[in-house]
């Protein structure tokens, strides 16, 4: 995902990732829309794995969540990507991402969050 990021003129602060979900923290180019970097993270990123590793099928869902960070939040963003797995022995990812939309009033409709 990071070369993809790069590929994509853009920088990779921090990848982690679980079993149902990655978090990805990056510097995107102005020029260049988020939707736009993340069907090419997407893509490039499952065309990668189908080719490498043979056998299985990988497919990213559907949707995505994106956030902006504040410069000042990237070293806690960064250590909370880190150290996910800890976190998450806690908290399942979907209660947290729920969780995450309610406190900043997203508004989102719950039939699209998860296939």
């Amino acid at each position: 995902m990071s070369g993809i990021i790069r590929n994509q003129d853009g920088r990779t602060i921090e990848i982690g990732g679980m079993p149902d979900h990655v978090h990805c923290l990056a510097r995107f180019p102005a020029r260049k829309s988020v939707s736009d970097m993340v069907r090419a993270i997407k893509s490039d990123s499952s065309s990668w794995v189908n080719r490498e590793m043979p056998g299985g099928r990988f497919a990213w869902q559907t949707g995505y969540g994106a956030f902006t960070v504040s410069p000042s939040q990237v070293a806690s963003v960064s250590q909370y990507i880190r150290t996910q797995e800890e976190h998450h022995r806690e908290r399942s990812f979907k209660m947290e991402f729920l969780s995450l939309l309610k406190k900043h009033g997203v508004e989102f409709d719950e039939r699209y969050l998860w296939d």
